[in-house]
């Protein structure tokens, strides 16, 4: 990191993992930092349209200027992101993402986890929220919660297993809200 780019936490031991997935294939996983920006907007952008929809409950084509400066900042107290990255041809690609931001009374935490098409059903997305889980529970937050479309079957079978308890989004019956004590 430069001298100018936030440091992680305290409540991280280490500053980047190298860990194996369930088919044996490795993978690096850190904070996310401010020269990640080009690399999220590239993993933004191969996206399936299912996966953008269920990722950011809505449609788009191109992530926008608003919405990457929204998703690049992580001030690593209030709001944290691990990136998962694979080498890809020779270059370090994107392959997964999870985060969470911190509600009003700081409490709380909204998370969201996204995993590139092509990396799916490998335990990569186990694999970062317990990372994102771990951290949540260091910094004293309380709960953590996630809003879906009630059809992403990935992330209600992801939110199963890690424990978190679901109901229906008392102002949309288009969502589902899962909730995880911490």
């Amino acid at each position: 990191m430069s001298a100018t780019a936030k440091q992680p936490p305290a409540v991280l031991e280490g500053d980047h993992w190298i860990e194996s997935l369930r088919d044996g294939t490795r993978v690096l996983v850190r904070p996310l930092q401010p020269k990640d920006r080009a690399m999220e907007e590239e993993f933004i952008r191969r996206l399936s349209p299912e996966a953008r929809r269920f990722r950011f409950l809505g449609d788009f084509k191109e992530p926008g200027k608003a919405l990457l400066d929204h998703l690049m900042h992580v001030d690593y107290v209030h709001d944290m992101a691990f990136v998962a990255m694979a080498h890809d041809n020779g270059q370090l690609r994107e392959v997964g993402i999870s985060r969470y931001a911190t509600t009003g009374d700081s409490k709380q935490c909204e998370c969201a986890i996204t995993v590139a098409d092509d990396w799916r059903n490998r335990g990569l997305a186990v694999l970062l929220m317990r990372h994102l889980i771990d951290v949540a529970r260091k910094q004293k937050l309380t709960r953590m919660f996630s809003i879906d479309d009630v059809n992403n079957e990935p992330m209600r079978e992801l939110a199963k297993y890690l424990g978190f308890t679901h109901e229906a989004h008392p102002e949309d019956p288009r969502s589902v809200v899962y909730s995880l004590a911490l």
